[in-house]
């Protein structure tokens, strides 16, 4: 049924449009903003509106700056005032051993009467927020610090200060935008193909069916790669974030390995077993194949990337098969999934995401799940200090006392051989490579190559696979009238791999390299 409007919101809209089209060089402060009038509108009108003008990446704060005991911020402009600046004055009201502090923040110039600014307040102890909407000096209480680390710590780095950029609606319909990324849904799965088609440009043209290739067993080899991009449910929305952040157009892989018999089996970190922790796991091709096809419910797109013969002549298929079974049944590596992707200071960070933001975060899952946060990243970030057993906030402390910032720990490469306390760590990338490793495919180079620092965007870009057309197995592509360079056997939508196969390994590979959307250009020198 079409919504009908009356003639006040047919003005109300009107209003709203000449205020959005208005040239800028006006200067004149109106009573409200265009964006102020939406919560007026219907939803149908007010929803599209806003999700046009903000997105998902909305919900991410934007650092403006730190006020501590000798510098003020200086000025920043926010989503509402457009003059701003915060300061901070210790004192001892309680009469606690540290004392406590009060955060001062001026707020004014608002671009209307009914806008507010919402700030987040993150020291490496505590996380809280607040909102401004009158023109004047507000204030911030910390009644007393946390320990004397924390108090040290503020003394001379301050207290973090985040704004959202969006605002109070913006933040809203990006809470809208980015709720159904996570949903299993047929709304959850469209909202994740936009969050790629519009933050990473991915087309997602629709294959012609079948949608799932009819495979010969006989034709896929060891180490072959398995490419799998999951578009919906918990994990794709997970995936679609981790592509952005990276680059990669696929979020999860697995291996192929044959035995000495010829049966086909997978290899797999990251696989959900029955008590449903994520682990390392090497399944028989026929039941991998078999919960892909029907239990899988995250619409996984796959595809099979051959190895190239060459490659394939040099790949020790016993050495795979030992590294393989030693790593079965090991946890998923947590450790260091978050370390492939921060190679630089800030060439790996999409916008408003820097290493403030990723240490504010911690924060935050540190007290809400300090268990998670610790398998997470408490044990990678003591292994780049050469420390054991800090917490975050202690890491934090750690780094400020050394003269260096938690942005510069962040981009210290992860080494292959480090262990945990649930032994070697190796994400889904990660444990596939380290195969490649041992099965001598990175030789003569292998000692100076890190596959712990690889993202699968740096993994399907090795130029280790078939690039021979005419060597692909009969069924590859089959039906489809654009011939992908690799083989797509399962998923609707067409699979992108942009830059597939064209990078030849070097030493340090991967350790220093931007990946900035929405093209993730490589340097010259990476």
């Amino acid at each position: 049924m079409e919504p009908s409007f009356s003639l006040k919101t047919i003005l109300t809209i009107s209003l709203l449009l000449f205020f959005l089209t208005a040239k800028s060089s006006l200067a004149i402060k109106v009573p409200f903003h265009p964006q102020d009038l939406l919560p007026l509108l219907p939803r149908q009108v007010s929803w599209p509106i806003l999700n046009y003008l903000n997105g998902a990446v909305d919900l991410l704060p934007t650092f403006v700056g730190a006020a501590s005991a000798f510098k003020d911020t200086g000025d920043w402009k926010g989503a509402c005032f457009y003059e701003n600046r915060a300061w901070m004055e210790f004192h001892n009201k309680t009469g606690s051993e540290f004392g406590g502090g009060t955060l001062h923040l001026k707020v004014s110039k608002a671009h209307s009467w009914t806008c507010m600014d919402i700030y987040v307040f993150a020291t490496p102890h505590r996380v809280t927020w607040d909102y401004y909407f009158l023109s004047r000096e507000h204030t911030l209480e910390f009644k007393e610090w946390d320990s004397k680390a924390e108090y040290e710590y503020v003394k001379r780095q301050g207290v973090s200060i985040f704004l959202m950029q969006a605002g109070m609606l913006g933040t809203l319909s990006a809470l809208w935008d980015v709720f159904p990324l996570f949903t299993n849904t047929g709304w959850g799965e469209n909202s994740n193909i936009g969050f790629l088609k519009k933050h990473m440009g991915a087309t997602f043209e629709q294959r012609p069916q079948p949608w799932v290739t009819n495979i010969s067993v006989d034709d896929i080899h060891s180490g072959d790669f398995l490419a799998i991009s999951k578009i919906r449910g918990r994990w794709g929305g997970f995936e679609t974030l981790e592509k952005w952040v990276s680059g990669a157009y696929a979020g999860h892989t697995a291996v192929c390995l044959k035995d000495s018999e010829g049966k086909l089996w997978v290899g797999e970190s990251g696989h959900e077993n029955e008590q449903g922790e994520d682990i390392i796991a090497v399944l028989p091709w026929d039941e991998w194949w078999e919960f892909e096809l029907n239990k899988d419910d995250s619409n996984p797109h796959i595809a099979l990337l051959p190895l190239h013969p060459d490659v394939r002549a040099k790949f020790n298929e016993t050495a795979a098969w030992e590294y393989a079974l030693s790593m079965n049944g090991k946890p998923y590596g947590y450790h260091n999934m978050i370390f492939s992707w921060i190679d630089t200071l800030d060439g790996n960070y999409p916008p408003p995401l820097d290493s403030h933001v990723v240490a504010s975060v911690m924060t935050v899952w540190n007290h809400m799940q300090p268990e998670y946060a610790a398998n997470m990243w408490n044990e990678a970030l003591n292994k780049r200090l050469g420390t054991q057993g800090l917490d975050l906030p202690d890491v934090l402390v750690e780094v400020e006392k050394r003269g260096s910032s938690f942005g510069e720990l962040l981009t210290i490469p992860e080494q292959d051989d480090w262990l945990y306390a649930d032994g070697k760590s190796t994400s889904c990338i990660a444990f596939v490579l380290e195969m490649y490793k041992e099965a001598g495919l990175f030789d003569p180079i292998s000692g100076s190559v890190q596959v712990t620092e690889f993202t699968i965007k740096d993994a399907y870009t090795l130029r280790f696979f078939e690039n021979n057309s005419s060597r692909l197995p009969k069924w590859c592509n089959d039906g489809d009238d654009v011939k992908l360079p690799f083989c797509q056997i399962k998923g609707k939508y067409r699979m992108e791999l942009p830059e597939y196969n064209t990078m030849d390994p070097y030493p340090h590979m991967n350790e220093r390299c931007p990946s900035l959307p929405p093209k993730y250009y490589r340097t010259q020198n990476c």
